[in-house]
């Protein structure tokens, strides 16, 4: 909801004090049909943008990656033959097949089926055919958490971790993408600006020419009209050059659907909202509630929060690690190729077969090495994410002062164009009557131009400094 109010705000802010501009710069809304919003920029740079796109990518890689991790524990279905014949005596023919089941516990069951003939087979082994049921089970290391276990909860960290980091790709891409759309929206009002004032001085110059015809004007009016004139369409060319280049900035983030590089028309324009709010009125976000958001929901922090969360499963898995390694199997036998109820028998009394594996390192080097170094990295990540923290919240307290500082200059300037507008107007009807001089009307129409060009610039960084602070926010 703050959010919404907020991008409301944002778009009235930045035209807010329009009406106080020349009568034809409030009409620029219609001089075209084709039009591109700031948020259809948006839009388009989430749908088609090559890194957008490379965004997802990752996601559906952790994706895969998870489903690899989960594959340790599918069931295995395995099958052994062997067969020895030697100077023909037949040593042996084994068959074995057995179903093998992972558990998430660390237990492991298994069935299968056993045939073993031949001469010279070991006394040890049983032949005929047989069956059995069976379990392994850690006992020490590996009980609590093995390395199938860490594997899949990583992956699991992982994935929720790319949806995160996906945020903050899309993040940083959509504030690059607003800079360009920006300073496109700056340079094409410059550019207006210049070429209604160059389309002015071309009838001012025109008519002081007809005035000096008709001797009414002395002939150094002319060539001031002139200097002013040459003056203006240098800076339109320039100001040319900087709308084509801006215009090429932002078609780097502008896609097609088919996956091509757009070129933006030159038919072009910045989308004009038709609000015309003063700034005073505008609420302003509560910084507070803004600070709350980004420590709980910016991509970057939550970025640090799954690599800690990553770096605990593997502590676990290294503590476990120190423990000793003895591991219990079981299989309970029966003859011929069909089990039946036989269980109710004491596991250790008949038909069984066991074995017990323990060992431990005596130093333990590289497990305790392993696992003080999983410690100390936990250590420097916890202190790494409180200093990302404090970046945020500083980042986010300069975009808000930048916001309320803009506003303020914005609603100032607006007033200073106004009385530069009058002046110019006032110098103009002294001129028409002969009490004033032409290098006069130039000079306050310089000064106005100034004005209303500095006034654009501003209201394209309170445009842009709304969006850096929903960029810093991490919401953007």
């Amino acid at each position: 909801m703050m959010h919404c109010v907020y991008r409301s705000l944002l778009v009235l802010a930045s035209w807010s004090g329009l009406f106080f501009t020349a009568p034809a710069l409030a009409q620029q809304a219609n001089a075209t049909e084709k039009t591109l919003s700031p948020e259809q920029v948006m839009q388009l740079v989430r749908q088609y943008n090559p890194i957008a796109k490379q965004a997802g990518i990752q996601v559906q890689q952790a994706k895969a990656k998870l489903l690899a991790a989960r594959g340790g524990f599918d069931p295995v279905l395995s099958q052994r033959l062997a067969e020895k014949t030697f100077d023909g005596t037949a040593y042996y023919e084994y068959n074995n097949s057995e179903l093998n089941i992972p558990t998430w516990f660390g237990i492991e069951v298994k069935a299968g089926m056993e045939t073993l003939n031949g001469n010279r087979v070991n006394s040890s082994e049983t032949t005929g055919t047989s069956n059995y049921i069976g379990i392994s089970v850690p006992l020490g290391r590996d009980l609590l958490m093995d390395k199938r276990r860490a594997l899949l909860q990583t992956a699991r960290v992982m994935r929720d971790a790319s949806y995160a980091e996906q945020q903050r790709l899309l993040n940083d891409l959509l504030l690059d993408a607003q800079k360009a759309y920006w300073n496109w929206y700056k340079s094409y009002q410059i550019l207006f600006v210049l070429n209604e004032a160059v389309a002015v001085n071309e009838k001012r110059m025109a008519f002081v020419r007809e005035a000096y015809r008709q001797g009414d004007r002395p002939a150094l009016d002319t060539t001031e009209a002139l200097a002013q004139l040459q003056q203006l369409q240098v800076q339109q060319q320039a100001a040319q050059l900087e709308l084509r280049n801006n215009q090429l900035d932002l078609s780097v983030y502008l896609w097609t659907p088919e996956g091509n590089p757009y070129l933006l028309p030159d038919e072009v324009s910045p989308l004009l909202p038709g609000g015309e709010q003063l700034l005073e009125m505008q609420p302003l976000p509560v910084i507070d509630s803004l600070l709350n958001v980004a420590r709980k929901n910016h991509p970057e922090l939550l970025l640090y929060t799954f690599k800690l969360q990553s770096l605990s499963i593997e502590k676990r898995y290294r503590f476990q690690q120190l423990l000793p390694e003895a591991d219990l199997q079981y299989n309970f036998l029966q003859e011929g190729n069909r089990f039946t109820n036989t269980l109710k028998a004491p596991l250790f009394d008949n038909n069984f077969q066991y074995g017990l594996k323990m060992s431990i390192p005596l130093r333990l080097s590289a497990e305790r090495g392993n696992y003080r170094n999983t410690k100390l990295t936990i250590n420097s990540v916890m202190l790494e994410q409180d200093l990302k923290i404090t970046q945020i919240e500083n980042k986010v307290k300069a975009y808000f002062n930048e916001l309320v500082n803009l506003r303020s200059q914005v609603s100032l300037q607006t007033k200073a164009y106004a009385n530069y507008y009058l002046l110019q107007r006032g110098e103009e009807i002294r001129f028409s009557i002969g009490e004033s001089s032409l290098f006069l009307v130039n000079a306050r129409e310089n000064k106005r131009l100034e004005a209303l060009q500095k006034l654009q610039e501003l209201k394209a960084k309170l445009a842009l400094a709304g969006y850096q602070l929903s960029w810093a926010v991490g919401q953007l």
